[in-house]
């Protein structure tokens, strides 16, 4: 059984992120688990981590080791689950991370029942617009909103996610309303960076828009805050500012334009062969509560005419 425990512990060391973080994981300093690394690799007589004193990364050889190992260790854990009948309950931290506004909004009111259902997992939520290596920080899973790229990753697709441009009444009143996508030049357009592009799908296919504006920032919620106040015309997502549209506060501009209808709202986890009940269960959680026509949606259908339930 030694072979197994060599191999748990690679792909322990290679989810945590660090020899330190699997070494508290299972109860090892790290000069062990870095002396039972070594001796894995001996033994298939090639390298499977490059290690610094900062971080660790994979070889080739160990990113195929690795996938195969979790599979492998999947099974067992797997076989002890059906005996003791413990597949359904989830223990341990799960790690989550999610975008700063759609985490605030959307995934921390609804936090309550999730732990109240699972009285022995703890979560670990941090809210970051950055990109984040899932792997290599140790996230059990992420939640994503775009058009994700290929990658090792799994992903399962929670909800669609839907953008329109927007302003106050106030604004358009003052500014007079785009007759067509050329006229948002003389307009002033809200983005969270100078670089921004926005991606329109219009009658005639696709449409790259460079917003110009006086307001400079890097957060989105100052963008949110300055389309409400009246400043211009900003790209949001219904997720964003649903209720705000559906009272009036803001109405859709240019309705022929929107956002790429393959943007949506995904769980990305490292492999679906070796995912544990803390992970499926809060996927299926927060698909249960989204759904394919979200909460944020409703009462939008005229704003959003067929979109609503792509």
């Amino acid at each position: 059984m030694t072979e197994f425990t060599d191999m748990d512990i690679f792909a322990r060391v290679v989810t945590a992120g660090s020899l330190s973080a699997a070494g508290r994981e299972i109860g090892l300093s790290p000069a062990v688990v870095s002396k039972r690394l070594r001796k894995l690799e001996d033994r298939l007589g090639t390298v499977l981590l490059q290690r610094t004193t900062r971080q660790i990364s994979l070889t080739e050889a160990g990113q195929g080791y690795f996938e195969r190992v979790v599979a492998i260790l999947a099974s067992i854990e797997e076989a002890e689950t059906f005996v003791s009948r413990r597949s359904a309950i989830a223990r341990g931290t799960l790690k989550v991370s999610a975008p700063t506004a759609f985490g605030r909004r959307h995934v921390a009111p609804h936090l309550k029942p999730f732990l109240d259902a699972n009285p022995d997992l703890g979560l670990q939520l941090e809210l970051s617009d950055e990109f984040i290596d899932i792997v290599g920080d140790g996230f059990d899973l992420a939640i994503r909103i775009g058009e994700l790229p290929d990658s090792s990753l799994v992903a399962r697709r929670l909800t669609p996610v839907h953008r329109v441009l927007c302003a106050t009444p106030a604004y358009l009143a003052d500014h007079g309303v785009p007759a067509g996508i050329g006229d948002l030049g003389k307009h002033v357009c809200l983005t969270a960076a100078p670089q921004d592009v926005w991606r329109l799908e219009g009658p005639d296919g696709l449409v790259l828009v460079h917003p110009q504006g006086p307001l400079q920032t890097n957060s989105s919620d100052v963008v949110r805050e300055a389309v409400l106040s009246g400043l211009g015309i900003a790209l949001r997502s219904t997720w964003d500012v649903g209720p705000e549209l559906s009272s009036g506060r803001l109405v859709v501009v240019l309705p022929q334009f929107h956002a790429s209808r393959h943007v949506a709202l995904n769980a990305v986890y490292p492999s679906r062969r070796f995912l544990p009940a803390k992970v499926r269960i809060f996927i299926d959680y927060l698909a249960r509560i989204y759904g394919p026509e979200p909460y944020w949606d409703r009462g939008l259908s005229t704003i959003l005419g067929g979109r609503a339930t792509v």
